[in-house]
């Protein structure tokens, strides 16, 4: 089989035509890189259709589509192998798609002009040993073209942000894990970019390094600076991010906003004292099928009159309305009926839930619940 041209660590030979836009050349030895050509678009990050198959035909990404709007917090999560790093690399050209549709800050894909506009933080970076958190971030500063007396008084800036200017002048050798991620976020924002893409940037960080974080996040945020974070801290990312993107098996199985994805699931849950099931149906004669009472780890599930859902599992009702107001009828005809309310309590499905929805979604493809799809088995058809 002939070898791919796929990466070797970090570097590229792209060993191709000088791309242009509004063109789709292909790429020497891959299979159709296409390139949009570059939109007025409103999006800081368009993707469409990406696709990366790597050797022994390993589909990493399966046509992932993606919306970034300009200004946001954006969260990318999944499963190991799921392509979450792998789409980010293809994003910063670090890694060359299969087939690939979109902009990044308006220009294609595989744009390398665009990419001084984008700070990125990669996971398990290394940074030269022998260098200080200063010189770290002036020498990334310096790669991305930024003016020398603006890296160094920029430089400074970001040592402080961080919570690093104690340790400014410090070898690298001698910071911790978390002290490492600080300068690296600061590394991603030296040249004051447009678009930062950060890759598991809380990891090996502490709580309070997290928050200090966060607080820079959302900070950058409302200097209009646009971020991309992929991340497995799902909690971290519930409290920061506008939108969210959650990719199983190599395609984005949710996105949206936390609110529209989980307003579906959303409801008010009234656990009862004692509830005998004949008594719930009385209390909701047209709602439940009495041939259907609830078993363990299967409720029993139907419809009010204005067809929002409800089920009961045998010790607590859920009824799929979030207005105070609408509840209230829910109340009284329980109470009607004599069933003692012990707690009443609007559920909102977390993160968390969403993602774990997601990878027991039975249209997934089965390989995919763990991560990428795997090869045929030899001999297969």
């Amino acid at each position: 089989m002939r070898n791919n041209p796929v990466e070797k660590g970090n570097n590229l030979n792209l060993n191709c035509p000088k791309l242009k836009f509004g063109h789709a050349p292909v790429l020497s030895g891959m299979i159709g890189w296409t390139i949009m050509s570059p939109t007025a678009s409103g999006y800081a990050i368009d993707l469409q259709n990406v696709t990366k198959i790597y050797r022994r035909r390993v589909h990493a990404l399966q046509g992932v589509s993606m919306q970034v709007n300009r200004g946001e917090i954006f969260g990318l999560l999944g499963p190991n192998g799921a392509g979450k790093s792998t789409l980010v690399k293809i994003m910063v050209t670090v890694v060359r798609p299969t087939s690939a549709h979109g902009t990044i800050l308006g220009h294609a894909i595989g744009h390398k002009a665009i990419l001084s506009r984008v700070g990125y933080l990669p996971e398990n970076h290394r940074f030269p040993r022998y260098l200080s958190g200063r010189q770290v971030i002036e020498f990334f500063s310096a790669l991305a073209k930024a003016d020398r007396s603006m890296r160094k008084k920029r430089a400074a800036e970001l040592l402080d942000l961080v919570g690093m200017t104690a340790w400014a002048d410090i070898k690298i050798s001698q910071y911790s894990k978390g002290m490492l991620q600080r300068v690296g976020l600061a590394q991603a924002l030296g040249a004051n970019p447009d678009l930062i893409i950060l890759d598991e940037p809380t990891d090996g960080v502490d709580p309070g390094g997290r928050r200090d974080i966060r607080e820079v996040l959302l900070r950058l945020r409302r200097q209009g600076a646009t971020v991309f974070i992929n991340s497995h801290l799902l909690s971290e990312l519930e409290n920061v991010c506008d939108r969210v993107a959650i990719l199983v098996g190599g395609k984005v199985a949710r996105q949206g906003s936390v609110h529209e994805l989980t307003m579906p699931k959303q409801c008010y849950l009234f656990e009862l004292e004692s509830p005998a099931w004949p008594t719930v149906m009385a209390a909701f004669p047209q709602a439940f099928d009495l041939s259907a009472p609830p078993a363990p780890g299967r409720p029993a599930r139907g419809s009010l009159d204005d067809k929002s859902w409800c089920e009961f599992d045998g010790l607590a009702l859920r009824v799929g309305r979030t207005d105070p107001e609408s509840v209230q009828e829910i109340v009284d005809a329980l109470r009607r009926n004599n069933l003692v309310i012990r707690r009443m309590q609007l559920i909102r499905p977390s993160l968390e839930d969403l993602f774990f929805e997601a990878m027991a979604d039975p249209t997934a493809q089965p390989a995919a619940l763990s991560g990428a799809t795997p090869p045929p088995l030899p001999g297969a058809s």
